[in-house]
């Protein structure tokens, strides 16, 4: 059976694919990757994070569940090991074999959230984690709940101090925390539409329209502005 993301994986990097972007950067900021930085980026998507990492002269490796996404993964940065991968399992790498682990937007998908930061402080000196804040920060969950039956609740990495928490019960030290605004764009309702059903409940899209009218820019597009949280801990 075809997994999810890779059925949307094209239509996703398009879309949503550098989303992520400001809170990426922020996180090798704080973590000082740069030349020679070994860096696992965990649920790695499209590639985005690891062709950064290249930019900033680090040696990229990523794994991910989606066979789509490593397959475009491997296409953005052809110099990163990109495997194929489910975080629920052993990584496949031996024991410090990197400076920094990251995770973006992966933790809240795992069942045991710390054994798998556990297993991440294994692989790498510093683990970072990064995802989606509460909802009342984000503008796209305005969207999302008008499409809902009712309206989701924050998990707990949503939430101020979840991130630290885990990397804490992880025998983790903390070093850094924060929330970095993240914008996605749409230039029209065409877009707009695409990246937010991603080919699914079509039927939804009038409902989606007038749930964006209040981000409607003066060109006709739409700004949704977001945040996100991220946390930074290393073995001490």
């Amino acid at each position: 059976m075809t997994d999810p993301w890779s059925e949307i994986a094209g239509t996703w990097a398009e879309l949503w694919g550098g989303f992520a972007g400001p809170a990426q950067r922020k996180v090798a900021e704080v973590t000082g990757i740069g030349p020679g930085t070994r860096v696992l980026d965990v649920g790695c998507g499209s590639g985005e994070f690891l062709a950064y990492v290249h930019e900033l002269g680090g040696e990229a490796a990523g794994i991910d569940s989606s066979p789509q996404m490593v397959a475009l993964a491997r296409k953005r940065a052809p110099h990163a090991e990109v495997k194929v991968g489910d975080v629920d399992q052993p990584l496949p790498w031996m024991d410090d074999s990197f400076d920094v682990v990251t995770a973006f937007n992966v933790l809240q998908f795992v069942g045991d959230p710390v054994k798998t930061v556990d297993e991440f402080a294994f692989i790498g000196r510093q683990v970072a984690l990064a995802g989606w804040a509460e909802r009342a920060r984000n503008d796209f969950n305005a969207i999302d709940d008008a499409l809902a039956d009712e309206p989701a609740e924050d998990g707990e990495f949503r939430r101020p101090g979840g991130f630290e928490a885990v990397l804490r019960e992880a025998k983790l030290e903390v070093t850094a925390s924060g929330i970095v605004e993240v914008v996605w764009a749409a230039p029209d309702d065409d877009t707009l539409i695409r990246g937010i059903l991603l080919g699914e409940d079509e039927d939804n899209a009038p409902a989606v329209l007038r749930a964006a009218q209040p981000f409607k820019t003066a060109d006709g597009g739409y700004r949704l502005v977001n945040h996100f949280r991220y946390a930074v801990g290393v073995q001490t």
